[in-house]
């Protein structure tokens, strides 16, 4: 792939972002050219900024459009999670179930990497419509399933459509609001994340209960012709970008999309080799997993990724220490909850729920202070972000581990942490953005979501490998989990170090 450009400033479709201040226009060839200068209340475009909003005109139906698309992707995570049990057990799925999980997810990868490269290419209009139409196809195949291999076809159709739902999220938001409004926008979009993932269980199960599993997926295929209704005419008028880029000539096999696939494979072959008891056999898997993935992984993230080169690079790989500080915990404290304290599985339920509550406060209020970082480096809210998410670790991991606290610390614990991740999510989604050259804002959205998907899958892989060894050696799940929750600090805390490599400096 090229070199990614490093830049303060970035173009996006219908505003002008540049670091040279308000009477400036700074492109990424770096040529500046004079405009008449804007006052407090109107934007570069003529528009009253005061009365301006993501939910009036000309941005409503985009906007809604957007927050629908990922509220369908967050119901679908959340909601089929609560009724795969059922699904596994009644497709004779029990024996590979984590697969119904893990199919999704490496899909996912690729879906990321297709689309935003698509979009860099024709505009975001294209592949979004073609992502919603496969996640539908996915739904429709995973709810009529008679057995468990073609209800993991359907999960992988559906992660394909979520990958590019995602990527594609976020590119829309890059070009086709104006600077000022970004931020509030990001913040919407992690309300129209957390919002279904707190009501999707409780309504995936009602369904299943009165109705069947597969309401679920057929719940989902109305909403999905509705997303599209509202997203795609207005990012059709966006049109798309005059070049294609360098990266997507070539043969096949070293195009971008290959490449994913590659990173989904490595990716899996590691996963199944962590699920194995025999070390020299897990011990070969896992490194050759990891080097495919790791050879994958630089050609289809921005250059200077691994290194954390300043820039949109380093906002690449805040990405991945930020989920994997955040999911890597949440995903294993309900166990912590339920085995260690005794809490049923309601009880638990209570600390993903505050966490996600303060992630939306935390977004809301980062999302609103924004215009004080425009335009230069929001490495303080990121580092704060990350700083007060190590902190909800340590204390929800006390609040698990140590039976001399309440266990309702583990909640307070992980409010705590929802509320860094909420600043320090948005503040460094709405900087790497920013950074992105107009060109490249589906590439850099893609990466970071592909980023998001392997931290996830990483640290819950590893932090499921540690409680299964646990178990597999008689000890308690207490050892895995106090490694696990090690590690996702280190994660929190490495982070907030990483933080003030955001921006390239000046000069």
């Amino acid at each position: 792939m090229p070199e990614q450009a490093d830049t303060t400033g970035a173009m996006g479709a219908g505003d002008i972002t540049g670091a040279m201040g308000a009477g400036d226009i700074t492109d990424t060839t770096g040529t500046v050219d004079a405009i008449a200068p804007t006052d407090a209340t109107h934007g570069t475009d003529g528009t009253d900024a005061t009365r301006e909003s993501v939910l009036r005109a000309p941005h409503a139906a985009l906007t809604w459009g957007i927050v629908l698309s990922v509220g369908l992707v967050a119901f679908e995570s959340m909601g089929v999670a609560t009724v795969l049990p059922e699904i596994a057990g009644r497709l004779g799925g029990l024996g590979a179930y984590g697969w119904g999980l893990s199919a999704l997810m490496l899909a996912n990868l690729i879906g990321t990497v297709a689309a935003s490269r698509a979009a860099d290419r024709r505009g975001p209009a294209r592949p979004l419509a073609l992502g919603l139409a496969v996640f539908a196809v996915g739904c429709a195949l995973a709810g009529s399933a008679p057995d468990w291999p073609l209800f993991l076809t359907g999960r992988f159709l559906q992660g394909l459509g979520v990958g590019a739902v995602m990527a594609l999220a976020y590119t829309a938001i890059a070009l086709a609001y104006p600077q000022r409004l970004r931020a509030r926008m990001f913040a919407l979009v992690s309300g129209g994340w957390t919002v279904p993932s707190l009501i999707g269980p409780t309504i995936a199960a009602l369904v299943s209960d009165h109705v069947s599993w597969r309401g679920v997926f057929v719940l989902l295929l109305p909403l999905v012709a509705l997303a599209a209704a509202l997203a795609l005419p207005p990012l059709r008028r966006l049109g798309g970008p005059e070049r294609v880029p360098a990266a997507d000539r070539g043969p096949w096999w070293s195009t971008p999309t290959a490449r994913s696939a590659l990173l989904a494979a490595g990716t899996g072959v590691l996963l199944a080799g962590l699920e194995l008891r025999q070390p020299a056999l897990l011990a070969v898997l896992v490194l050759a997993g990891g080097a495919a993935a790791v050879m994958a992984l630089r050609s289809v993230t921005p250059a200077g990724t691994l290194s954390a080169r300043r820039g949109v690079p380093t906002g690449v790989v805040l990405r991945f220490l930020l989920c994997g500080a955040y999911f890597g915990s949440e995903a294993f404290l309900p166990l912590g909850l339920v085995e260690l304290r005794g809490l049923s599985a309601t009880e638990a339920g209570l600390g993903l729920s505050a966490g996600a509550i303060t992630w939306v406060l935390g977004a809301a209020w980062q999302g609103r202070a924004d215009s004080r970082w425009s335009g230069r480096s929001r490495a303080v809210p990121i580092g704060a972000g990350f700083a007060v998410l190590l902190v909800g670790i340590v204390v929800m991991a006390l609040g698990v581990l140590v039976d001399a606290t309440p266990s309702l610390t583990a909640v307070a614990g992980w409010a705590i942490g929802g509320a860094g991740m909420g600043v320090a999510f948005n503040a460094a989604t709405t900087d790497t953005m920013e950074q992105a050259p107009a060109d490249r804002q589906g590439e850099a959205s893609g990466a970071m979501q592909l980023a998001q998907t392997l931290a996830v899958a990483v640290l819950s892989g590893l932090g499921g490998a540690a409680v299964a060894l646990s178990d597999a050696q008689g000890s308690s799940v207490s050892a895995a989990l106090t490694a696990t929750f090690s590690l996702t600090a280190v994660a929190a805390l490495a982070g907030a170090l990483t933080a003030r490599r955001i921006r390239v400096r000046a000069g």
